[in-house]
């Protein structure tokens, strides 16, 4: 992995300079450009470079990222400031069904953990008056768990059931005949998922006769805390993927690092704070019907409105990041037909450190109650299911989680890091109600609480660190058929459109192997329908 600006880019000419005499051969080497080193950008140089190797091919990959990192929304921030304290901002956790990405990270050496909170304590799903179900930590599970079959009888089983089904016909995807697809309404269509994503996960639940307390109760807090979202306005397939966690795990130091990895790997040149303001088509020759395309970058930030063009025209380009937010300008023959725009969820993640618990009063518990240190949160029984903000219902929040003990850095004391999601900012006045205790204006001001330690009394601030952050992490789920297809031009691709259908780390990175292996097919077919035509010229 190579990583330059605007005045290091003698790297990617080498292929048209002549060196020490020697004509540099340039027809076999194809260059690609991928927008965005997200989870689909990053797998798909990852796979691209691994396809071209398997074939002999010459590739040149350049990524081009608006950011400062790689990982895209899979990121971490550290607490006080503290890289021997991250804490995951963005996509938390994989499971061992995620092929990709737990393949990769058993190929890239990355230590695994268990992404649960340091400490032990209790579960609970709240619904904005009463827990309507707690679970001890050391014995949680979504299923086969005796507490959960005597409060909901069976229906956790089949619903277990039901949801290994599903992400078993969706696993399909992965292996031929259904890898790779130029369409992914086709094959969602011959698959069956057809009618798993064009039904809300209430009717779906329902038609498989598991629409009840349990749905509400447990199914429901799952679909709000991963995709911000009530059984009625969520499609079923989002609905059995949020149940599907079984076997959770993260990579010890932040997940970002197995798309690094892949970026590496890839041995592509990176170029971060770089934001692609243009795509435009060029003939690639006089006498010639084939084209190539021009990009023109920005600095991201920059006070500069003037794209630099970019001096490599590329064979390919992939639009790896969402089209509708990518600012790119084009002309029509670049991109024909419009890119499916579709509507996505605006979260609120509030990261922040605290000496306190949540409060019993908070939750209308008794003093001195023990209060669950992780909060998910489902409809009360006058709210009515919204989509949107409004949708969070009485509760207010999606959910609250004690994700992380830390020290002190200043007053070495133990404290709490908690991560909320939530459709609105987090206020001072909520978190005061949350934490019993006054929070100021400010969030991290000094202020006139005291805790009785083994010195004394001391002066405390009820949040020592405090990080808030707007996503836009995935599309609201509503029910459809179609999907936007990944092929949008003559050497164009498209990743994002998987996102409708599904939206996880895991399956945006199948998304970009499976645009890599389209690009290599596309390459190779070519190469040989030219070798064809040279073979009949010569009878």
């Amino acid at each position: 992995m190579k990583f330059f600006s605007s005045s290091h880019l003698a790297y990617l000419l080498l292929p048209f300079t002549v060196i020490a005499g020697v004509q540099a051969v340039v027809n076999d080497v194809k260059q690609v450009a991928i927008i965005g080193a997200g989870a689909a950008g990053s797998s798909t140089a990852y796979h691209l470079r691994k396809y071209a190797e398997e074939e002999g091919a010459n590739v040149n990959i350049t990524i081009f990222e608006k950011t400062s990192h790689i990982g895209g929304r899979t990121l971490t921030v550290d607490v006080y400031d503290d890289p021997l304290n991250p804490v995951e901002l963005g996509a938390s956790i994989f499971v061992e069904v995620n092929h990709i990405l737990y393949g990769a990270s058993k190929e890239f050496n990355l230590p695994l953990k268990n992404p649960g909170a340091d400490e032990d304590g209790l579960l609970g799903i709240w619904d904005g008056t009463k827990f309507v179900y707690i679970q001890d930590s050391k014995s949680w599970g979504w299923w086969n768990i005796a507490k959960l079959l005597w409060k909901y009888g069976s229906a956790p089983y089949y619903t277990h059931r039901l949801v290994q089904e599903t992400v078993a016909t969706f696993l399909k995807l992965y292996e031929a005949p259904y890898f790779p697809f130029r369409s992914l309404s086709t094959r969602a269509y011959e698959l069956g998922l057809v009618g798993t994503t064009g039904s809300t996960g209430e009717q779906f639940l329902e038609a498989n006769k598991l629409n009840g307390p349990f749905a509400h109760d447990i199914v429901q807090a799952s679909t709000r805390v991963n995709y911000a979202s009530n059984l009625a306005y969520i499609h079923g397939l989002g609905t059995m993927v949020a149940m599907a966690p079984e076997g959770a795990m993260a990579v010890a130091g932040g997940n970002w690092q197995i798309f690094s990895r892949m970026v590496e790997k890839s041995q592509a040149y990176v170029s971060l704070n770089s934001t692609v303001s243009s795509i435009d088509k060029e003939k690639s020759g006089e006498g010639s019907d084939a084209t190539k395309y021009k990009i023109q970058t920005l600095t991201t930030d920059s006070v500069d409105t003037e794209g630099e063009t970019h001096p490599v025209a590329f064979d390919t380009v992939v639009i790896a990041t969402p089209y509708q937010f990518s600012g790119i300008s084009h002309n029509d023959n670049v991109i024909p037909h419009p890119v499916d725009s579709i509507p996505y969820v605006k979260l609120h993640v509030t990261l922040f450190a605290s000496p306190f618990r949540f409060s019993p009063a908070f939750f209308n518990l008794e003093p001195a109650s023990e209060v669950p240190i992780s909060v998910l949160t489902t409809l009360g029984p006058n709210d009515k299911a919204k989509s949107g903000p409004e949708g969070v219902g009485s509760a207010g929040f999606f959910s609250a989680t004690l994700v992380k003990v830390v020290t002190n850095p200043k007053t070495q004391n133990t404290e709490y890091v908690y991560k909320i999601f939530s459709p609105d900012k987090v206020t001072p006045k909520f978190l005061s109600r949350l934490l019993g205790v006054q929070v100021p204006d400010t969030f991290t001001r000094s202020s006139s609480v005291s805790i009785d330690g083994d010195e004394g009394w001391t002066i405390v601030d009820p949040i020592s660190w405090y990080h808030p952050t707007v996503f836009h992490p995935y599309p609201q789920k509503l029910p459809r058929v179609t999907f936007q297809d990944p092929i949008l031009g003559d050497g164009l691709y498209y990743t994002s459109g998987i996102e409708s259908f599904i939206s996880t780390m895991e399956t945006s990175a199948l998304m970009g192997k499976n645009v890599a292996r389209l690009i290599a097919d596309d390459f190779f077919q070519a190469a040989q329908t030219v070798n064809f035509v040279d073979e009949m010229g010569e009878l």
